[in-house]
């Protein structure tokens, strides 16, 4: 994790890496090629994260980094321009009015502050249609022990000059993968867990109606698993002296989505659908069905969403 951006720089060039060993099959660093980075400014991002809740701060983060207002709005490719999460702290980011719907390649694109193309903080990503049901995204961690063993096998810990580096090439399905600028694109396509599918049957979990995304911060000592089960490792330090230890989220965006309320389809939640809202209410026909709830009916519940929205705006 990380210490202040001062310390960093300043001990950079006397920073031990310990290798995160042999490339994996997954897609590699950002410029590569087979990459699947996503540039800040790629224009396939329609929009940004507007709200929070549900924040958690972790162990080892200073007041200094718990600005996550920070993480709302456009990625601006700076390392100071986070929220850190802490060891095991946790988010979870909202979009409204817009919410991802499940389209063409990737839905939406989570950001992380990394210095480089190996410091990867890692986290768990989960995504949620109601705000109460959350499914997590299939992950694997292929980053060997980072432990050397004595001679009577017991672990000898990094030192505190040493970091430990991970191969974007041996992990899938985290919410960090790339360095600062570039984003780690999700496509609802992969959300294939069985318990996604449980969800999917029982009506908690809408693919075409993803309103609510979950960043949880992973500790990479290797108590924390992957899908399958076996340990995560990434830079977490046991001696390291932490200021903003943990997932530092810089931004998150949206490809695919629609426009809660957006009655008319014009791309936005403004007075003129509250007034068809009641038109339609009072009887007057119309062809329209995306509502703020995705039920398929225009209720008062709408009209409610659609005026308490612009109230605050």
């Amino acid at each position: 994790m990380k210490r202040t951006l001062t310390v960093i720089l300043v001990a950079m060039s006397a920073l031990i890496l310990v290798s995160a060993a042999h490339a994996g099959p997954y897609a590699p660093a950002a410029g590569e090629d087979g990459s699947t980075a996503v540039s800040m400014d790629d224009a396939s991002i329609k929009g940004w994260a507007t709200g929070y809740n549900g924040l958690v701060y972790g162990d080892d983060v200073i007041d200094t980094w718990k600005t996550p207002e920070k993480a709302l709005g456009p990625a601006l490719g700076t390392v100071m321009d986070i929220v850190s999460l802490g060891n095991g702290g946790q988010i979870t980011i909202s979009f409204f009015p817009a919410v991802i719907t499940n389209g063409e390649g990737a839905d939406f694109v989570i950001f992380e502050n990394a210095l480089n193309d190996t410091f990867l903080e890692l986290a768990y990503l989960e995504v949620s249609s109601d705000g109460v049901h959350f499914f997590r995204f299939p992950n694997d961690s292929l980053t060997p022990h980072p432990f050397t063993l004595d001679e009577d096998d017991n672990e000898i810990p990094l030192a505190a000059w040493e970091i430990l580096t991970v191969d974007p090439e041996n992990i899938s399905g985290f919410a960090s993968k790339y360095r600062v600028g570039y984003g780690t694109p999700f496509d609802l396509d992969d959300l294939d867990t069985l318990e996604a599918q449980q969800g999917i049957l029982s009506g908690t979990l809408n693919l075409d109606y993803i309103a609510y995304v979950r960043i949880i911060d992973i500790i990479g000592d290797g108590s924390s698993p992957d899908s399958s089960g076996d340990p995560v490792y990434d830079p977490w330090h046991p001696t390291n002296p932490q200021t903003s230890a943990g997932f530092d989220l810089e931004a998150a965006g949206y490809m695919n989505y629609f426009v809660g309320g957006d009655l008319n389809l014009d791309d936005k939640l403004d007075m003129t659908d509250a007034v068809l809202a009641l038109q339609i209410l009072a009887g007057a026909p119309a062809s329209v069905s995306l509502t703020r709830d995705a039920d398929g009916k225009i209720t008062l519940a709408d009209v409610l969403f659609a005026l308490s929205y612009l109230a605050e705006q």
